[in-house]
C-alpha cells in the first residue's frame, strides 16, 4: 500500500517556475515506478512525465520536454516535478501516480494516486 500527497501548486504567471512534490508512505516504495499526470474540467488525464525506480531515464511528455524536470529522492520518499518556463496551458490540477510495473504514459498502469495539487498559470 502506498499512500501518496502532493504540494507545491500555486498561481503564477507565464515563464515562471514551480516545483512540485509528492510525499508518499509505505515500505516498499523504491520499488515503484513514479509518475505525474495532469488534467482539466471536460478533459482525460494526461501523461507528463514517469521515472523508473532508480531514478534513471525519465521520459516526458512532449508539451513539457525540456521545460520540466521529474527526479526523486528514494531516501526521503519524494517525487518532485521542476516545472520552469511555465505557459497558461501548462494550467491543470497535477497528480503523482505510483505503479508497481512499468512506466507508462497512461493512467490506468498506475495503482496508487495522490489528490492532486492546482497549478495555474496566468498570461
Amino acid at each position: 500500500q502506498v499512500q501518496l500527497v502532493e504540494s507545491g501548486g500555486g498561481l503564477v504567471q507565464a515563464g515562471d517556475s514551480l516545483r512540485l512534490s509528492c510525499a508518499a508512505s509505505g515500505r516498499t516504495w523504491s520499488n515503484y515506478v513514479m509518475a505525474w499526470f495532469r488534467q482539466t474540467p471536460g478533459k482525460e488525464r494526461e501523461f507528463v512525465s514517469a521515472i523508473t525506480r532508480g531514478g534513471g531515464t525519465p521520459s516526458y511528455a512532449d508539451s513539457v520536454k525540456g521545460r520540466f524536470t521529474i527526479s526523486r529522492d528514494n531516501a526521503k520518499k519524494q517525487t518532485y516535478l521542476q516545472m520552469n518556463s511555465l505557459k497558461p496551458e501548462d494550467t491543470a490540477v497535477y497528480y503523482c501516480a505510483a505503479s508497481a510495473h512499468y512506466a507508462a504514459d497512461y493512467p490506468s498502469a498506475y495503482s496508487y494516486w495522490g489528490q492532486g495539487t492546482q497549478v495555474t498559470v496566468s498570461s
